[in-house]
């Protein structure tokens, strides 16, 4: 997908987040509003608890929402879907036809259920279907925001993103073809979102670089998932990340403690855990 445009005008504001600023409720998940270029859209709900509130909070009409776009199908990214959509009708929905299969976590023969919650799916099912858009390519949303699509697995060092299966044998890992990123190109470079990143953070950075002739990666916000990461992992990640020498690391959600304190040693003032609340300016001179 060859651009050769950018967006002088686009800002975002997380919703949801396990951490929160003062005045913000706080859950597990994750919820990122984007403003770019005149068009308002929502990058996952988090699990519902919390989004409408924190909306509120910041400033945020849900009601005004152009695109509703879901990283993946797990709960803590989904639940809030019903809320969002009852107050806005006209929005288009894009996610993975992957994202309403039933997923488990299985750790020590304990079996939970994390996919998309039942009654997400019954207001899916009666969701115009003009206005769902199943995204199994790339996608573009305007003149310089799009989505990746299912994100090719080129590194050797993110394989399983944890004990996560889509029977409750564990049989039959889940390989997450559903995840997908958002990215923005601005005039300072490329933005990447990432829900919680388990395709791979570098992966997903790789590929939305091809998508976009190879520009550089201005900011990366959202989950990366290296909380249940060994140290060789976080370590080759944050490797790979410098190469790209992005000028904003917004760890968020799923990240882990570990994996947020080598990135702040490695990045210093350029990695800000992200929190609900936080809002960035993602375009004009940089700071």
């Amino acid at each position: 997908m060859s651009l050769t445009t950018s967006i002088q005008d686009a800002g975002a504001v997380i919703l949801v987040d396990n951490a929160g600023l003062p005045g913000f409720a706080t859950e597990h998940g994750f919820a990122l509003w984007v403003e770019a270029d005149g068009m308002r859209l929502l990058f996952d709900t988090g699990q519902g608890g919390v989004l409408s509130a924190n909306a509120r909070r910041a400033g945020v009409r849900l009601a005004l929402l152009d695109h509703l776009v879901l990283s993946h199908g797990h709960y803590d990214h989904t639940g809030g879907l019903e809320e969002v959509l009852h107050q806005s009708h006209n929005c288009m929905l894009h996610c993975h036809p992957g994202a309403v299969s039933p997923r488990y976590a299985i750790r020590n023969h304990d079996v939970r259920s994390v996919q998309m919650p039942r009654e997400v799916m019954t207001v899916l099912d009666r969701f115009p279907q003009e206005q769902l858009h199943w995204v199994q390519r790339p996608v573009l949303l305007n003149k310089a925001v799009g989505l990746t699509g299912p994100i090719a697995r080129k590194t050797v060092f993110e394989g399983s993103s944890g004990p996560f299966f889509l029977d409750q044998s564990g049989h039959r890992p889940d390989l997450f073809d559903d995840d997908l990123a958002l990215w923005i190109r601005t005039d300072r470079g490329l933005v990447v979102c990432v829900g919680c990143a388990h395709a791979g953070l570098i992966n997903t950075l790789m590929q939305a670089q091809r998508q976009n002739d190879g520009m550089r990666i201005y900011a990366v916000i959202g989950g990366f998932h290296l909380v249940n990461a060994d140290r060789s992992r976080i370590d080759l990640t944050v490797q790979a990340l410098q190469r790209f020498a992005p000028d904003l690391i917004v760890p968020c959600h799923c990240t882990g403690a570990d994996a947020v304190a080598a990135l702040r040693q490695a990045f210093g003032d350029r990695c800000r855990p992200g929190a609900a609340g936080m809002t960035f300016q993602l375009t004009g001179a940089a700071s």
